[in-house]
C-alpha cells in the first residue's frame, strides 16, 4: 500500500514569531508535497467578566480586534504569496476549537502551528491553543518551536 503525502495542510497563524516560523514550515511542506495550503487566523474577542454578568466588548474595542485580525490576514497573504493556490481564512471564536472544526470540515490532513502564540498569561491559565489542538486533533499536528 502506498501512503500518499499530505494533500491539504492547515497552518494556524496569529502573527507571533513562532506562527511565522510555522507558516514558513507549512509553505515548505506544501511545496515539497505539492499540497494545498490553507492558513487560518482565529480572532477571539474576549468577553470581560466583572464579578457577575458578562459584558460584551464595547463596539470600538471589537472593531479594533477585527482590524487587527484583518492585519493578520494581510500578513499571511503576503508571506504565502510565493505559492500559486493558498486559501487564507479568518474565523471568529475560541482559537483551538475553531482550528479543529475547520480542519475536520475541510478535509485537512495535517495541521502546522507554533508551540506558543500571543496568549501570554491567558495561555498559562487556560492551557495553550497548541496543546488543545494536539490533544483533540484527528489528524497529525506539527508543532514548530
Amino acid at each position: 500500500m502506498v501512503v500518499m503525502p499530505y494533500q491539504n495542510i492547515l497552518a494556524a497563524f496569529d502573527g507571533s514569531a513562532l506562527s511565522v516560523k510555522a507558516l514558513e514550515k507549512a509553505i515548505k511542506f506544501a511545496q515539497d508535497h505539492a499540497a494545498r495550503l490553507e492558513v487560518i487566523h482565529v480572532c477571539h474577542i474576549p468577553v470581560p467578566v466583572f464579578g457577575g454578568p458578562l459584558y460584551a466588548a464595547p463596539f470600538n474595542e471589537e472593531k479594533d480586534y477585527l482590524l487587527a485580525a484583518q492585519g493578520m490576514i494581510d500578513e499571511a497573504k503576503r508571506l504565502t504569496s510565493s505559492l500559486p493556490d493558498v486559501k487564507v481564512i479568518l474565523k471568529q471564536g475560541q482559537p483551538a476549537p475553531a482550528i479543529l472544526e475547520y480542519a475536520e470540515e475541510n478535509g485537512c490532513d495535517l495541521i502546522i502551528m507554533g508551540s506558543r502564540g500571543l496568549g501570554g498569561l491567558r495561555e498559562f491559565v487556560l492551557g495553550s491553543v497548541s496543546h488543545h489542538v494536539v490533544q483533540h486533533s484527528k489528524v497529525p499536528v506539527l508543532i514548530v518551536k
